[in-house]
C-alpha cells in the first residue's frame, strides 16, 4: 500500500484513497509520526473498502484520451447551460457565471461571488447524474453549505436526489 502524509494547518484527520491508489493521510502539523500506523490499522477496513471502490470506478471510468475530453467539453458546452437555465427558472436562484472546467475531484462548484463550474467529466455519467449535480450547484447559490436547509431546498425539486447522488459515487 502506497502512503502519502500531507501536514497542514487542520484540527483533523483524514483519510482519502487518490485515483491512483495512494491513501493520502492528512494530519495536522504536529500530530506524531509514531500515531500514523496506528491511524492506518484502525482504519484498514474502511482503507480496504476504498481502495475497491476507487479500482472499480478507475475501470469503469478510465483516464480520457485527448480527443475523448474534447468530445466530452463538446458535450458540456452543448448540454449543461440548458439544465442550468431550466433550473435556475425552476428555483429562481440565477448563477453569476456558468464555466466548464477539467476539475478531476469534484462534478460541480459554485463560488462566494455564485459563479458555478462544472467538470467535463460528469459528461461520462447519466443524465440523471448530471441533473442532481446541476441542482446541487444552483443550491448553494442559496445556501453556501450542506446543511438540512441545504438538502431540503434540492429534495423540494428533485425528491430522488439520494439515489443519484449514489449513481455518482459507483
Amino acid at each position: 500500500m502506497n502512503v502519502k502524509i500531507v501536514r497542514s494547518k487542520r484540527k483533523s484527520v483524514s483519510l482519502e484513497v487518490s485515483s491512483d491508489l495512494t491513501v493520502i493521510v492528512r494530519v495536522p502539523l504536529k500530530y506524531p509520526e509514531e500515531k500514523i500506523p496506528a491511524l492506518l490499522g484502525e482504519h484498514s477496513d474502511w482503507i480496504n473498502r476504498a481502495i475497491q471502490r476507487r479500482m472499480r470506478k478507475n475501470e469503469k471510468y478510465p483516464e480520457p484520451s485527448a480527443d475523448e475530453i474534447e468530445v466530452l467539453k463538446r458535450k458540456a458546452y452543448e448540454i449543461i447551460p440548458p439544465k442550468v437555465e431550466y433550473f435556475s427558472r425552476l428555483t429562481g436562484l440565477v448563477p453569476t457565471s456558468v464555466k466548464i472546467t477539467g476539475a478531476k475531484k469534484r462534478f460541480g462548484s459554485c463560488s462566494g461571488k455564485d459563479g458555478i463550474c462544472f467538470s467535463y467529466l460528469l459528461m461520462r455519467y447519466p443524465d440523471e447524474c448530471i441533473d442532481y449535480v446541476v441542482l446541487h450547484e444552483i443550491a448553494h447559490i442559496k445556501h453556501h453549505n450542506h446543511s438540512r436547509d441545504f438538502y431540503a431546498l434540492i429534495e423540494k425539486y428533485m425528491p430522488d436526489y439520494r439515489v443519484r447522488e449514489k449513481m455518482l459515487k459507483n
